[in-house]
């Protein structure tokens, strides 16, 4: 038994678990949301569908609810759901919101009828419109707890400037880095560049994720074009210097007193890890548990995968990706709020190497949500 489970009962979120699963429990109704306006709508669907096919139906009911390309929200059918090709915004009932109310927070836009209780939502829309704060503010307002960060841990996280100056003001090491706003965009200058930072460099978004939009550049010519793709996506870019290291990821668990997984390993076997050598190509590998680290290093990776969540104030979950120097220096390179659930996605995996279960964890996640939740509703709201 690894260390990790011989301690992980030792953890109020992991006691909080186990009181609850020894009750008999009622069938719970959970909301499984995805999709979104996103340039990640596709893999928040791939995400979604690996859920529905881990979930307890013994233990939840299960809502299928799909927010389209457009924006709109709809509650998805099975057969639909499952089906190839499946688009949201051509099928399902679109629904309406109405914020302030105990129940009836969904309603079916055709005729006003309200959808069943809902006890939680499993939020798995990737990048913006989704991971950053939005959707969790509106869940909010509906009065409906949800998986993964609040809204402004979520928010926070998704800007990778903002997320960088908390590290390095906590202690916390990161690439170096510079910063340029759409207004900037043809005053940037390679060379200038490139005497801070160094080269190569990389381009990315400072609000996205899944490596889309991300470039690398060795040149003046790849760098431009590099430039004007990550603005495509963002009106805030981010460069950085390149960090030479493993590329390791931490996945972290909990509300107040969160876990730390063991360590994963990406091994890019060309290029980068970008978009395409995730989830299109076989361009890159995933190892679990990551091969020869150190036990000291090891243990400062936790630590710091920890300390990361709390410096943005995360609970529920989140991935933390890292590069480990060959002088076993920890360098942050993103935190990752709603890190995938697909067939190869490193978060669920970790756990499973740590003896949580695809399913355990759904579990976990959802209780956690609805603790918050009631933490929250304990609070003062009047003077």
């Amino acid at each position: 038994m690894s260390f990790f489970l011989q301690n992980i009962f030792l953890n109020p979120i992991f006691v909080f678990y186990l009181k609850i699963e020894q009750k008999q429990l009622n069938m719970r109704t959970i909301a499984l949301m995805f999709g979104g306006k996103s340039p990640e709508h596709d893999i928040s669907i791939r995400s979604a569908r690996n859920i529905y096919g881990a979930i307890d139906k013994n233990s939840f009911d299960v809502i299928l609810l799909g927010v389209g390309r457009s924006g709109k929200w709809y509650e998805v059918q099975v057969a639909d759901f499952e089906a190839e090709g499946f688009e949201i915004d051509e099928k399902g009932a679109a629904l309406s919101l109405i914020p302030g109310v105990e129940t009836g927070q969904l309603c079916y836009l055709s005729d006003g009828t309200a959808l069943p209780k809902i006890d939680a939502v499993f939020l798995i829309i990737h990048g913006p419109n989704g991971e950053d704060g939005t959707i969790q503010g509106l869940l909010s307002q509906l009065n409906l707890p949800f998986t993964g960060p609040g809204t402004m841990a979520s928010a926070i996280a998704m800007d990778k400037d903002v997320c960088k100056r908390l590290f390095l003001q906590a202690g916390l090491l990161s690439a170096n880095a510079m910063v340029f706003q759409r207004h900037e965009m043809d005053s940037i200058d390679y060379a200038v560049v490139c005497n801070k930072l160094g080269s190569p460099v990389f381009i990315k978004p400072a609000n996205m994720g899944s490596s889309v939009g991300v470039s690398k550049a060795t040149n003046a010519e790849e760098f431009a074009k590099a430039v004007a793709l990550a603005f495509r996506f963002d009106t805030k870019i981010i460069i950085e210097e390149m960090l030479t290291g493993r590329e390791l990821e931490c996945a972290v668990l909990g509300n107040e007193m969160p876990e730390a997984s063991g360590v994963g390993e990406v091994v890019i076997m060309k290029g980068f890890y970008d978009y395409e050598s995730k989830y299109l190509t076989d361009a890159a590998k995933t190892i679990i548990p990551a091969e020869n680290i150190s036990e000291s290093a090891l243990v400062k990776i936790q630590m710091i995968a920890r300390q990361a969540y709390q410096v943005l104030g995360c609970e529920g979950m989140a991935r933390v990706d890292m590069f480990l120097s060959a002088e076993e220096d920890v360098y942050i390179n993103e935190i990752n709020t709603l890190p995938g659930f697909t067939s190869i996605s490193m978060y669920p995996k970790l756990w499973e190497a740590e003896g949580i279960a695809y399913t355990k964890l759904i579990e976990i996640l959802i209780d956690l949500a609805i603790a918050r939740k009631q933490r929250e509703d304990s609070l003062q709201r009047s003077r």
